[in-house]
Formats: structure tokens, sequence, C-alpha cells
């Protein structure tokens, strides 16, 4: 009989003082400090083509700086030879996957990009890419998006702004045990996001703000055969027409009983994408490796029970 690991945080072998997700399989490129506690895995971090709004550049550069002096002093910490060195804190999680059932981290290949499927690999579900849309990104949170290919002017300063965007994450409040629950929670802050947040920490508002806000849409949805839920606000800005953001909530398929949610943003006006757009995606959301469009096939549906494969 074959034994495999279940999927969970581990010492990193390669990364002493850290932990890597396995997720049952192989590894992944998720890591975090040893014995960090969080609800479930944190949300992936991409890197594809340009971010939601070219606004947040100051905020990147800032990132990126961080992590380059982060990487620097860990090598000065760990440097051979240096009196101020001193060995790692050992983990205080569990040991990591036997070498048997656990290939290197470099041993597992990126897998291709689809140009017409956004992939979530750490909650296992992609969404449908629409024309006119294209991967996107979003260093600051780390989620996984996608955006309107045409770049607008900001209705309420110089910088520029897409007409709709997508994102999807982990939720991470461990008392919220229902789609419904956990959709309600995150609207609020799913709008403050999309249109009243400042995404350079300058001072600068796209929209000016928020004014006010209209619940238009709240209700259970079927998502590929799970029942989620969602919830949709439409919001006016003080400057430009205001948008529509969507909280949609559902049971990921993976077996860590952690809820995924997607956030919509749809600009409204001209240079916003059609509201129906927001049902089709939720419509084509699949686990990975399913077709999405509410079937799911042999892979199961969003929700279901996947079993890994083995190692």
């Amino acid at each position: 009989m074959t034994l495999t690991t279940p999927p969970g945080w581990y010492a990193d072998p390669g990364l002493p003082g850290n932990e890597r997700w396995w997720d049952g399989a192989a590894w992944t490129a998720h890591t975090r400090a040893a014995g960090q506690q969080g609800y479930g895995p944190p949300v992936a971090v991409v890197a594809p083509p340009p971010a939601r709004r070219r606004g947040r550049a100051a905020v990147i550069a800032s990132a990126a700086v961080l992590l380059v002096a982060g990487i620097v002093a860990a090598v000065l910490v760990a440097r051979p030879g240096d009196d101020g060195a001193r060995a790692a804190a050992p983990s205080k999680g569990p040991k990591a996957p036997s070498a048997a059932n656990a290939p290197a981290p470099q041993d597992s290949p990126a897998p291709s990009r689809d140009p017409h499927r956004l992939v979530d690999q750490l909650n296992g579900i992609t969404l449908p890419i629409p024309d006119g849309w294209e991967e996107g990104d979003d260093p600051v949170t780390g989620r996984v998006t996608m955006v309107t290919k045409d770049i607008l002017y900001c209705p309420g300063d110089q910088g520029y702004c897409r007409g709709g965007g997508v994102s999807t994450t982990t939720a991470t409040r461990t008392d919220l045990t229902t789609p419904e629950a956990v959709a309600k929670n995150d609207i609020a802050d799913a709008a403050k996001d999309a249109y009243d947040a400042d995404p350079t920490g300058n001072g600068v508002h796209h929209y000016k703000g928020i004014t006010s806000h209209q619940e238009v849409k709240s209700a259970p949805v079927s998502v590929d055969g799970s029942t989620g839920y969602l919830v949709r606000w439409r919001v006016k800005t003080g400057a430009g027409p205001g948008g529509y953001v969507e909280s949609l909530a559902f049971p990921a398929p993976m077996a860590n009983q952690a809820m995924v949610i997607v956030r919509l943003s749809f600009d409204a006006g001209s240079d916003g994408p059609p509201l129906a757009l927001m049902d089709t995606i939720a419509q084509g959301i699949a686990p990975i490796g399913g077709s999405g469009g509410g079937g799911g096939g042999q892979n199961g549906g969003v929700g279901t029970s996947l079993a890994p494969p083995s190692p």
C-alpha cells in the first residue's frame, strides 16, 4: 500500500527556518515563516502582466525593495565564518514529507498558462478569461487577478484605471462557516478595494472615494454544482459613474474546508463591461482540470471532495 503525506505546511527542506506548502503530490512555491499561524494556505503570489491600476507602482516598488533587503539580510546572517552568524531556529511544525514522497521544490515544473483560463492553484480553481481581458497581477495583496485590456484615464486623478477586474483569494475568517456569511462579510472590503482605497498610499483616490452604495443582489448561487452565495453592490463615487462590486463565496474543491472568495468589479457606464458578464464568469468557474460551465465532469464540481493524486 502506498502511503502519501496529506497537504499542509511542512519544514522547507531547502530553506531552514521556513515552511513550504505540500499539496499532497508535490512541493508548491508557497512559503511562510516557521510557526506562522493562519487559516489554510495563504493566497498565491503571481507575477504575470501589469497590475490592475498603474497607480500602485510606488507600493510595488517599495515591496520589491523590502524583498531584496530581506534576502540580503538572510544571506548575511547565514554566512559561514561570520561571528554574528547563528543557526536557524528549528521548526516546531510537523516534519517534512520523506524524500520518497516529496520531490525537491525545483523538480516541480511550473504549469503552462492557458490564455483563456485564469488559474488559482492554491484554491484549486480556474475561471474563464473573457474576450478583451487578460491575466493581471496584484503584488500588493497577492491575489490572482484578471483585468480588461483597455487602459483608461481615472476619473478622479491623472492615473490609469481598468474598466473591470476579477480576483480570487482564500477567506481568512475561521468563524464564518457558510458562503452567505463569508460573502456578506467581504463585500464592504471588496467595494473599498475597488473604488475607495488609495492604492499608492500617497493620498491618490482614482474615483474620489465611495459616496453611497445600494445592494442590488444577494442570493445563493450554484457554482459548478456547489452551493455558493453572492452579494452585489452598486456604488456611487465622488468622480465618474461609479460601478458594480460583487463578492462570490463558495467552498474550495480542496480537502482543507477553506472558502474561496471571487471579487468582481465593473465600472458603470460605457467604459465598463456588461453586467451580465459577472454571471457568465461565475458560471465558468471549475476545479483545475474541469471544463467549467456548471458541469464538472469526472473531476467533480467546485466544492466537491477531490481525492489528491498519489505522488
